[in-house]
């Protein structure tokens, strides 16, 4: 469940892209607590990709799920995490209007420990582009 820096209140936002933290262990192993995701506003959502929206019964609150695919009124979304819960198999349907990003790309900060292993590490795992995964559709089968 992700807090978003850019205010999207108003409607539309400024720009086209915001950053987002994640916190919660619901999309892992594809996206960690603590990590910083680039978002795209308005973006065309296909199943298989992840997306923040909001959630249906608490709208303040903002949570980072993968599309599973489109349904009468809206979106079946699922997290990566089948052990983690809060997701579509919990509260059912999203309605097309709480989809407000699609993630684009995941980063993660600098470790606090600055050894020189550790800083490799973090280099070699520490920017990707978030990836549309097809196989939701199976694990929503399998469910």
């Amino acid at each position: 469940m992700p807090e978003l820096s850019q205010d999207i209140e108003r409607g539309r936002p400024l720009l086209p892209f915001g950053v987002a933290e994640v916190t919660g262990p619901s999309m892992v192993p594809t996206l960690h607590h603590g990590d910083r995701l680039v978002v795209q506003y308005g973006a065309r959502i296909r199943p298989g990709d992840v997306v923040v929206l909001r959630h249906p019964f608490q709208q303040d609150l903002l949570v980072v799920k993968r599309a599973a695919e489109r349904r009468e009124g809206g979106w079946w979304v699922l997290g990566d995490n089948a052990y983690a819960g809060g997701d579509s198999t919990d509260y059912g349907t999203v309605p097309e209007d709480l989809v407000l990003a699609k993630v684009r790309f995941r980063y993660r900060p600098l470790p606090p420990q600055r050894s020189p292993l550790a800083l490799v590490r973090w280099a070699w795992s520490a920017a990707r582009p978030v990836l549309s995964d097809r196989s939701a559709s199976r694990r929503l089968r399998a469910r």
